[in-house]
């Protein structure tokens, strides 16, 4: 398994600095903000061990194979702080090792295995291996059988995909287990899997010709026109480097000529105890651990030569201004814009963290003003993005990115050229510094009060930099230290000098690429002078941006209390105004400072109709045009530093708003939601938005097979009801807000509300908080009756086989089995269903992927509504190679029989089982389980029991009882059966 994320290169690693794909102001300021924190705090807190580390435990040299300090060596020569509750070491043989005890969520662990081997380390007739490695390390070894260790953690509880995984990317291949027990059985199995991994790999023959199957379909399923786009710009950007010709997917014929004994070269190279690391973070005892890991690994020792140093290729600085036009059908207009320096590559001290928060100031700066331009009426662009990213330890590149209607690109540029050079000649004010920093207290405030009860996952990813960057994982509370004593000296003039410092100029000699769907009349010459033409252009005097007050602090006479009870399942204190307002409430301390908070209205996609199918469609755009007495852009400035959401959507049943605060922006979050209520913005700057974007989203439509399928099978399967089928361009253009305030405006104004509030406050303020918003409006109503239509969601009768047809690439194909089922009405048949799905999925994986080698990922769904009465359907989709359609169609189906005519194994139930109870032991260890909870107490109280009993009901389905499940629903004379080949392909049925 590939993770997506490894297809992407470091050269993005601190998009911290700006944005690489993208560009609304969520993405560029709230990644940005977040890995300023990181990149200050040093993303974790790993110290140097209590006991002393055995002799020849010192590595042969100070750097890994990707050039960073390896832990002891960063250790050595920074001044930072690292955590102290990591103990680390490294054995004999090289292995280093780090342990951290932490508490959330209570007890589990996470568990990693990181090589310092990548798809850089491939040769040229290797492309692919590592890739392929990683699936082998699950098809056995010395003392597992091909195919058991998936079987062996199932049987414990891990899902697979879930809580087993790998990904391998262009410098490291890294092994996860995430348990969700902490006992010493499953600690010893887990450690004996990992060192199974390390160094007893089969390397089977016919085991590497049935993964074959597996790693092709795998690429296939990923080659479309985002991988095209990406590897395009890769090689563009940076020619002369290796890294364009590693996607971790190889090639075709290197996947074929792939054979045991090169695989098995290539492992026992990279696979060395002096080339890992194993982390092990959770709710553990540390002295239990190491004597684990000793146990298992201390006999790993290296049995072939060290692999030659890796290349990473070269990058020309010098290289003369170019244009590149990269044209598809399915691709939205870009324009960019780019240089390419030397990297940096400055060691981590406490110095580079200081100039790294100056620099990604500035970087979110200049964000900000692109977001104030994408959100005025006539915006010039989509959005715009502007930031530098790494390309390893070679370059940097920094981009500034423009997304525009079609045919709209040179305004774009201008518009945003105007702002990067205003930024970069004349600086920042006093306002946009002091807006960013007041982002940065809250972030920093939350670092350091957050520290005691950070996940095993972020605090296992502190400790995986540390391994694989050099990055001192010191502690929230240290780098929020840090960044206070610096505060006072955060100006204007030192953001803009740090921005210097690292952004790489764009001149009139940047290099230029253009993406889109049509080429730019003029073509490369068009978009060199447009280029040249911007930035000579005179700059316009920025206008002030002046601060104002929150006007939505008063909502009239705080409501009364007529209700305050505890509901008896899972102690939830429900609580109920005199305007009919209901909020359920639940302290929680299992995440330091964090407060969840959920508006609940029902309507929702209830209120559509056969007449009017897209009515609440623009309803999660409301936000967007702010309130009343605030425009959205306003409403940023006045909510810098303070931690709330504001959102607004339409789910199946209810409208739904949701934010995650402090006990502190608690009312503020409050008054948010009240507000949109009763005083929304109703701005049609965000409706001109939605229709900007639609013709990407229809020229995307049948881009690939699963594209293809979701945009057609909703009108199949209801035999073309509008609410529910994918309508043409026009009807969604034709939307707007007077149409989307005469369908929900009663909803706002009278609905029911429900409110959920979970985390780390107290019950009783929480209560007060509400009945001075929410609580003070006028008179609710009690209940919501959907008119019958609304409930009318009907199968189609027709069966067999349908065909859709996609864009994309002519060998990719994809099956789907649908069959119509039920609602959840039966609190035993749901779960008897769920476990279906999950056997199902066990078998269709054993056959399509497994044994087959067809499918790389098929996936099973079973979804039963508590909406629609009677409506539910169970589904089954593999995407595989379109010659082998017809097998995958025979073995799908005969899978599908097999459950039902012969019994369903034990063994095959209790992998599926597991995974199901280990989920529900740990529903209630994070506030978002405890949001589920208490999201709709009182009005649908009656289900707090069904999720208490779920567990003991999963714990007494039997095999038999699947059957019978299966039996009923999954007969495949009543599938519907879509098959999706590419557009100019024979039809697969007659």
């Amino acid at each position: 398994m590939i993770d997506r994320a490894c297809y992407r290169p470091r050269l993005n690693r601190v998009l911290a600095n700006g944005l690489a794909s993208g560009l609304a102001k969520g993405l560029a300021k709230g990644l940005a903000g977040t890995l300023a924190i990181a990149l200050l705090s040093g993303c974790a807190a790993p110290q140097v061990s209590d006991a002393p580390v055995a002799a020849p435990s010192e590595p042969a040299a100070a750097v890994n194979r990707s050039g960073y300090a390896l832990p002891e060596a960063a250790l050595a020569s920074s001044d930072l702080e690292p955590d102290t509750a990591i103990r680390w070491g490294r054995l004999p043989n090289g292995l280093f090792w780090a342990i951290r005890p932490n508490g959330t969520p209570k007890g589990t662990a996470e568990i990693r295995l990181a090589f310092d081997a990548g798809s850089l380390d491939e040769a040229d007739g290797e492309r692919g291996f590592a890739h392929y490695v990683e699936h082998m390390a699950f098809n056995g070894s010395t003392n597992v059988a091909e195919g058991e260790m998936i079987r062996l953690l199932e049987r414990e509880g891990l899902a697979f995909g879930a809580d087993t995984n790998a990904s391998t990317g262009f410098e490291h291949t890294i092994y996860k287990l995430g348990l969700p027990r902490t006992d010493p059985a499953l600690i010893d199995t887990s450690l004996m899997l990992m060192s199974e991994i390390a160094g007893e790999l089969n390397f089977d023959p016919d085991a590497v010709e049935r993964e074959r199957g597996v790693l092709l379909a795998e690429r296939r399923d990923r080659d479309n026109y985002q991988l095209e786009d990406a590897l395009e710009r890769y090689r563009f950007e940076t020619p002369d480097a290796l890294y364009v010709d590693r996607w971790a997917g190889g090639t075709v014929e290197t996947l074929n000529k792939a054979d045991a004994a090169g695989l098995r070269t290539f492992w026992a190279s990279h696979y060395r105890p002096d080339n890992a690391a194993l982390i092990v973070v959770g709710d553990v005892d540390p002295d239990a651990i190491e004597a684990a890991i000793t146990a298992r690994f201390a006999d790993w020792q290296a049995d072939a030569p060290a692999p030659a140093p890796r290349d990473y290729g070269t990058v020309d600085f010098d290289r003369p201004a170019s244009v590149e036009i990269h044209l598809h059908p399915a691709l939205s207009q870009r324009f960019t814009a780019f240089a390419v320096g030397p990297a940096l590559n400055a060691p981590d001290t406490a110095e580079e963290r200081r100039a790294t928060v100056l620099r990604q100031i500035g970087y979110d700066a200049v964000n900000r003003r692109l977001t104030r331009l994408a959100r005025r009426s006539d915006a010039p662009f989509k959005s715009a993005g502007f930031g530098t990213g790494d390309v390893f330890r070679k370059a940097r590149v920094t981009r500034l990115i423009v997304d525009s209607v079609d045919g709209h690109w040179q305004a774009g540029l201008n518009a945003a050229a105007a702002e990067y050079r205003n930024a970069l000649e004349r600086g920042f004010s006093d306002a946009e510094i002091a807006e960013q920093l007041a982002d940065l207290d809250e972030r920093y405030e939350a670092a350091a009060v957050s520290e005691p009860t950070r996940t095993n996952d972020f605090m296992v990813d502190r400790i995986l930099r540390w391994v694989g960057e050099g990055r001192i994982p010191t502690t929230g509370p240290e780098a929020t230290e840090r960044y206070l004593a610096m505060r006072a000296e955060i100006t204007p003039d030192a953001v803009l000098a740090a921005l210097r410092d690292e952004a790489v100029p764009l001149d009139e000699n940047a290099h230029i690429r253009f993406r889109g769907r049509t080429a730019p009349e003029g073509g490369e010459a068009a978009l060199r002078r447009a280029w040249t033409a911007a930035m000579k252009a005179p700059l316009a005097q920025e206008a002030a941006i002046e601060a104002v007050p929150f006007a939505y602090t008063d909502f009239g006479p705080a409501g009364t209390v007529v209700a305050d009870t505890r509901e008896p399942v899972f102690n939830v204190r429900t609580v109920r105004f005199a305007n009919n307002v209901r909020l359920n409430v639940k302290h929680t301390d299992l995440a330091r400072n964090q407060v969840l908070v959920r508006m609940s209205i029902p309507g929702g996609k209830l209120l559509e109709s056969r007449e009017q199918p897209n009515g609440v469609e623009l309803t999660s755009r409301l936000p967007a045009s702010g309130l009343g007495k605030h425009d959205a852009d306003t409403l940023e400035t006045i909510l810098a530093g303070k931690r709330v959401g504001f959102d607004f959507g339409a789910g199946s049943d209810a409208f739904i708003s949701t934010g995650s605060t402090r006990a502190e922006d608690l009312e503020l979050q409050l008054q948010l939601m009240a507000a949109l209520l009763t005083d929304a913005g109703w701005r049609t700057e965000p409706v001109t938005r939605f229709r900007n974007a639609l013709p990407d989203y229809f020229a995307r439509l049948r881009a690939t097979p699963a594209s293809a399928l979701n945009s057609g099978r909703g009108g199949v399967i209801s035999d073309n009801d509008p609410r529910f089928t994918q309508q043409q361009i026009d009807a969604y253009r034709a939307l707007d807000f007077d149409q989307l305030r005469d369908v929900i405006g009663p909803s706002l104004a009278h609905g029911p509300i429900e409110i959920a509030i979970v985390g780390d406050m107290d019950e009783g303020a929480a209560i007060e908080l509400v009945g001075k918003t929410l609580g003070a409006l006028p008179a609710r109503d009690t209940g919501f009756t959907p008119d019958p239509a609304a409930l009318d969601r009907r199968f189609t009768d027709k069966r067999g086989a349908v065909v859709l047809r996609h864009e994309g690439e002519p060998t990719q194909s994809l099956v789907e089995m649908v069959w119509p089922t039920t609602d959840d009405s039966d609190a035993v048949q749901e779960i008897r269903m769920e476990l279906l799905e999950r056997v199902a999925r066990i078998a269709i994986t054993d056959e399509l992927r497994e044994r087959l080698g067809q499918a790389y990922s098929p996936a099973v769904s079973n979804s039963q509504s508590k909406v629609w009465p009677d409506w539910g359907t169970f589904s089954i989709r593999a995407q595989v190679e379109l010659a082998q359609l017809p097998a995958a169609r025979a073995a799908l189906a005969a899978t599908v029989e097999a459950l039902r005519s012969e019994p369903i194994p034990d063994d095959l139930v209790e992998r599926a089982r597991a995974p199901l109870v280990s989920a529900y032991d740990n529903l209630l260890k994070s506030n978002s389980g405890w949001l589920a909870i208490a999201d709709r107490a009182q009005s649908e109280g009656d289900r707090l029991e069904r999720i208490a009993l779920a567990q003991q009901r999963a714990k007494a389905v039997t095999s038999a009882e699947l059957q019978e499940e299966a039996r009923r629903w999954l007969d495949p004379a009543r599938a519907l059966e879509f098959l999706v080949v590419p557009q100019d392909a024979p039809s697969p049925v007659p």
